[in-house]
């Protein structure tokens, strides 16, 4: 593990169905919060269509620029799911049967009706991938270089994060604290601009919400350093109590 280096990844969520707003994406919340803890960052997402050309652009750009690449969604049995393919094309590499992942498939639908040449497409990989454990579905995902190829269904999305937990080079944590505030943010913008520039290495957000008729923010202090973070946080807490606002602690 590196502590100085900032380790960078990226999403691309793949899918019309997101697009349309029929399916609610929660991806990015779980694989975004699974990086933290690894010691890399999640520094963009991209949401594209079930469209080859549209895959490989998004996979050739952000594999290129971030240590790591995750995509979610287009890895199932039916025609649309196109994510090897084009994933494939975009490396001019061949799609191949992994022997590895027939096996998986075929025992886990040995009672299931049986491996399908749709159920088969599972097995499909890039040549030269590798594979990323499902202990949900049987289907794995794949690795490619830098680039991990995941299933769009959240929980099944979940546990290959859960198989890749502690297998990649990162740095330290980012941990956070959250303090709330019965207060509109731009009245204390610059107390915020002001606890962000005296503390080294701590990032501060502002979240507002309008709850119970009023408004108030969450400010979320972020940082690799747990004293860094503390000295952070109190300074903020001071601030704030300065200008006659309560801090609460843990956000509300």
């Amino acid at each position: 593990m590196d502590g100085t280096r900032i380790w960078r990844a990226a999403l691309v969520v793949i899918g019309d169905e997101i697009l349309s707003g029929r399916t609610q994406d929660r991806n990015v919340g779980q694989v975004a919060s699974w990086l933290n803890v690894q010691g890399i960052r999640l520094a963009e997402v991209r949401v594209v269509a079930d469209d080859m050309a549209a895959i490989a652009e998004a996979v050739t750009t952000l594999s290129a620029r971030n240590d790591y690449l995750f995509t979610t969604g287009g890895i199932g049995p039916t025609h649309d799911d196109i994510t090897v393919d084009a994933i494939a094309a975009a490396f001019d590499l061949e799609v191949e049967v992994n022997a590895r992942a027939r096996d998986i498939l075929g025992s886990y639908y040995e009672t299931r009706g049986g491996l399908t040449e749709a159920r088969l497409r599972m097995a499909r990989v890039p040549e030269g991938a590798s594979l990323i454990e499902n202990r949900v579905s049987g289907a794995p995902g794949i690795r490619l270089n830098n680039i991990f190829v995941m299933a769009g269904v959240p929980n099944i999305a979940a546990q290959m994060l859960d198989a890749l937990t502690g297998t990649l080079e990162g740095g330290a944590p980012l941990v956070s604290r959250t303090l709330g505030c019965w207060v509109a943010e731009s009245e204390v913008a610059d107390l915020l601009r002001e606890a962000e520039r005296q503390h080294e290495g701590c990032q501060v957000g502002s979240y507002p919400f309008f709850r119970e008729g009023r408004v108030g923010a969450n400010f979320v202090v972020r940082s690799t350093e747990a004293d860094r973070l503390d000295a952070c946080v109190e300074a903020l807490a001071t601030g704030l109590r300065a200008a006659g606002y309560e801090a609460v602690d843990g956000g509300i």
